[in-house]
């Protein structure tokens, strides 16, 4: 990860409101929940910074559990994952996911070819009921991004070399 500069959690919340509209039209939009998930995390670390990720930090992010918008297959466990173990999971059951889970597997294939965003994340696990049974608590963690960040690995979009822009929220200094 390469620190490019702090920013405001009012900087912070216009990018990801311009990026992430809760009116947004498609299938499961949950921007209103990722917002509060942002939100959670200014007020456990108070510190936001604007960086860039390389290959290995997208897939190490330790991601809160995921049932995959009401389908009948659960992608993440409440134990978590890393992105890189999401994207395995998905490759080993990509026909029988598609099936059960249809409206995450439209937004996972929607990124495949869609344009790269930033990203948000937190120095460690925030607050709330996807968060509470992860086994990692500390680390960068998902705040939003998740079919992002899956479909990029599960599809081999992450080459090497290539950084990815994401806004992670630290702990303040005391």
């Amino acid at each position: 990860m390469r620190i490019l500069e702090t920013v405001t959690f009012d900087a912070v919340l216009r990018h990801f409101r311009a990026e992430h509209p809760v009116a947004r039209e498609h299938d499961g939009n949950t921007n209103d929940e990722a917002e509060g998930h942002v939100r959670n995390a200014e007020r456990l670390l108070g510190r936001w910074s604007r960086v860039l990720l390389g290959r290995q930090d997208v897939l190490d992010v330790m991601l809160p559990w995921h049932l995959g918008e009401g389908g009948d297959r659960e992608l993440v466990p409440p134990t978590g994952m890393t992105v890189a173990e999401a994207a395995e999971t998905l490759r080993s059951q990509q026909d029988a996911y598609a099936r059960s889970n249809p409206v995450c597997w439209r937004k996972l294939l929607r990124q495949r070819t869609a344009p790269r965003t930033p990203l948000f994340l937190s120095a460690r696990a925030v607050s709330g009921v996807d968060y509470e049974g992860l086994r990692v608590k500390e680390g960068v963690t998902h705040l939003d991004g998740l079919h992002r960040m899956i479909a990029w690995a599960a599809w081999h979009r992450l080459p090497k070399g290539e950084e990815i822009p994401a806004y992670v929220a630290f702990a303040a200094p005391r």
